[in-house]
């Protein structure tokens, strides 16, 4: 004992006889000041026909092919005069934006009356991230059936990118691929939605041709997953729309507010024998809004390097639902739902007459349209059955109806004959 006593002392007299002998520094005073934070400026539009320049190889074209050009911008701002601004846009009278948001563009709205109440850079082009499997899901939403089970491929499991965990011969159904796409933003779950509604490039076309008709005139998808790629373009005032369309879904909707689901598992692969089957988990949804803000509705989270912090979500307040959509934002100084948070805050203060412009309704702006490209636009195949009632199913009810009413006149007829041969035998019998 006396020995380590000694030794610790010792050590502490090392420790200690330089720093007792050295005087103490006062601090030195700075000479200059870290400025406060600031929202990042677009009064002069920096951004209005492309997103700003790449900072990665990922939108290099591939051997062969060229870079799209650019979106052309529609002679009028869709969805109003206001909305060509490139600044903050706030109602007349209406209080200062909320700081401490490092978003470069973004949109609040009414969800249901279509209200813009703020924006700022509306129609600024940037790029989306995982903000942009909304519009996968409401394609995979037209065309799937949620039921269908599928074996999930090697190609599958080793997407690109953040994966919900899908494993080589898993099997899944269309709901759980769901699951893992809008709740973890999964990309293996993506490519797995993308094979059914054949394959990434097909699968572009549809989502492209699901964002013409909503009135999305500055999206263009490259990846179905939000991987940045080639032309990849969206705006905070396009994902609004999206985004309201897609709850209109009552499986989207439900989908995005599932705090936690059972996901499957998978098994070994034969080929590797020390391999082991993969047993299933607690799937958690990544959107902390959901957890953290009340009334929220919940939403989708987005990150690429080049696309930096994106972010959609809704939420709801006394009877009142807004979505609020976020751009090229960043952790700093506060996370995106905080700052999402933030602006929905900002929105419900606002009176229910405060606007500075609307959300379109789908197929309302073939007259803003003129000057896009003339190439054909890719048709979207017939869709089954969805409770967003699309004009497809609204006209396939329609043709049902008719249906019926031919098949009610050809029995009525039949019954009427029928009726009029047993009253002529009667007739007959008592004469």
């Amino acid at each position: 004992m006396l020995a380590v006593s000694a030794i610790s002392m010792a050590l502490v007299g090392i420790g200690a006889g330089p720093a007792m002998a050295q005087p103490v520094a006062e601090p030195a005073v700075p000479t200059t000041t870290t400025p406060p934070f600031t929202t990042p400026d677009t009064d002069s539009c920096p951004y209005a026909a492309s997103p700003p320049p790449a900072i990665d190889l990922s939108e290099v074209p591939a051997p062969g092919s060229t870079a799209p050009q650019p979106l052309p911008i529609p002679a009028e701002a869709v969805g109003g005069e206001r909305l060509a601004e490139c600044g903050a846009v706030v109602p007349d009278g209406a209080p200062p934006l909320p700081a401490d948001i490092s978003a470069t563009g973004f949109v609040v709205a009414d969800m249901d009356s279509g209200a813009v109440l703020a924006a700022k850079d509306p129609h600024g082009r940037y790029r989306p991230a995982s903000t942009i499997k909304i519009l996968l899901a409401l394609v995979a939403l037209d065309e799937l059936n949620l039921s269908t089970q599928i074996t999930a491929t090697a190609e599958d499991a080793e997407a690109e990118g953040s994966a919900v965990g899908i494993g080589k011969n898993g099997v899944y159904t269309n709901l759980q691929l769901m699951q893992g796409l809008v709740m973890a933003s999964g990309n293996d779950a993506a490519r797995a939605l993308s094979t059914q509604l054949g394959g990434d490039a097909a699968t572009v076309d549809k989502m492209n041709a699901k964002a013409a008709e909503l009135g999305a005139l500055d999206t263009r998808t490259a990846t179905p997953s939000g991987l940045d790629g080639p032309g990849m373009a969206s705006s905070a005032y396009d994902l609004a729309l999206i985004f309201r369309a897609a709850m209109q879904n009552s499986t989207f909707a439900q989908l995005i507010s599932t705090p936690m689901v059972q996901f499957p598992g998978y098994p070994k692969d034969p080929a590797i024998p020390e391999d082991q089957d993969r047993p299933g988990f607690a799937l958690s949804n990544d959107n902390q809004l959901l957890y953290n803000y009340e009334g929220a509705l919940g939403g989708k989270t987005g990150y690429t390097d080049d696309a930096r912090q994106t972010f959609v979500a809704g939420a709801e307040r006394n009877g009142r639902r807004l979505v609020v959509t976020i751009m090229k934002g960043d952790v700093l100084p506060i996370r995106p739902w905080e700052q999402a948070a933030r602006l929905l805050d900002y929105g419900f203060a606002l009176g229910p007459n405060s606007t500075v412009g609307n959300l379109v309704e789908p197929q309302s702006v073939s007259a803003v349209t003129s000057t896009r490209a003339s190439e054909a636009t890719p048709t979207l195949a017939q869709p089954p059955a969805t409770a967003s009632g699309s004009s497809s199913r609204q006209s396939e009810m329609q043709a049902q109806g008719d249906t019926v009413v031919r098949i009610a006149i050809g029995v009525i007829g039949a019954i009427v004959v029928i009726g009029l041969l047993w009253g002529a035998r009667r007739l007959s019998r008592n004469r």
